[in-house]
């Protein structure tokens, strides 16, 4: 298969598809795009076109015949709901990916880009996270049916380019934060919940809040614009068969995290830690050498990223 760069300028009227555009990376990646100057994107709501319906997405490719996709659709949550719609997680996350690689793969797309997660890899992987530890070990079993349902994503993706010899590429972003982020209370990814959690606790004139755990746990963030820029310089720049790691390569613990936060948002009170609760995964952190070595590092810090995910989060709330 002949293989042509995005970024070369005869391209910027190449059809783009970005499954999943209101999300929080897919719009990031929307916007990263047309600052780039591609102009020819098609992008459908989930009410416009259910990509859990193989029939639709295959009317969808064979009408619109993108030249390149951009696979950031999924059924995501946190742990709560991870674990409490363990068969909805496993179905939908499948079927959207099948539908759109399979119907990507038949419609002669020339690039397609499929976004998997950090929770791939082994709970008890050594740290940090190289992309050869995938299927070295047991996974969390909190949000096993999500991590099964990427793995085959990158699966699929290895063996159509084994098999019919497609370009596409999986990358495995750390946990993201910034614009168009989910603030629902129950649901929510634990920065935006800590954003919110603050927030309230600030216009309501609470004295204390209450975080999970010991605060012990250490994380990676990134902010999705980043990861946007990734994805578009990966989609010039990378060819191999294999994942690659998206993230900063840095982590900080939960309890840092909680007073940075704390601070950023101007909260007065106390942080109490409810060590009944669990902990979950101790360190979850990427080994991005491989990123670095294609010449792509990130350029927004924790806190100068935070001030604008807060930012994001008062004009929308």
């Amino acid at each position: 298969m002949k293989k042509r760069s995005i970024n070369q300028s005869v391209e910027k009227e190449a059809k783009i598809y970005i499954a999943g555009h209101r999300g929080m990376v897919g719009s990031a990646i929307h916007r990263k795009l047309q600052k780039e100057g591609f102009t020819n994107f098609v992008v459908k709501t989930s009410s416009e076109l259910d990509l859990t319906n193989q029939e639709a997405v295959r009317e969808f490719f064979e009408l619109e015949k993108p030249d390149y996709v951009f696979l950031a659709a999924a059924k995501v949550g946190g742990i709560v709901a991870n674990n409490t719609y363990r068969g909805q997680f496993l179905y939908e996350n499948l079927m959207i990916q099948n539908n759109v690689i399979h119907s990507a793969y038949l419609n002669g797309v020339k690039k397609l880009m499929f976004l998997g997660s950090s929770c791939i890899y082994p709970k008890m992987a050594p740290q940090p996270l190289k992309e050869d530890y995938l299927l070295t070990g047991l996974l969390e079993p909190t949000n096993e049916p999500y991590a099964i349902a990427k793995i085959a994503g990158i699966k699929m993706c290895e063996a159509y380019r084994a098999q019919y010899g497609c370009n596409f590429i999986s990358v495995m972003p750390t946990n993201l934060y910034g614009y168009n982020d989910n603030y629902h209370p129950e649901n929510s990814h634990v920065l935006p919940a800590l954003i919110r959690r603050f927030h309230e606790a600030k216009i309501n004139g609470l004295t204390n809040v209450t975080i999970w755990g010991t605060g012990s746990p250490k994380r990676e963030f990134l902010f999705a614009d980043d990861l946007a820029d990734a994805c578009v310089y990966l989609m010039d720049n990378y060819e191999e068969p294999t994942l690659v790691n998206i993230g900063t390569g840095e982590d900080i613990s939960i309890k840092d995290l909680a007073f940075l936060v704390k601070k950023i948002i101007g909260f007065e009170g106390e942080i109490d830690f409810d060590t009944s609760k669990p902990d979950g995964t101790p360190r979850k952190l990427m080994e991005v050498s491989k990123l670095n070595g294609y010449g792509w590092k990130h350029q927004v810090e924790l806190e100068d990223g935070i001030k604008l995910a807060y930012e994001d989060f008062l004009s929308r709330y």
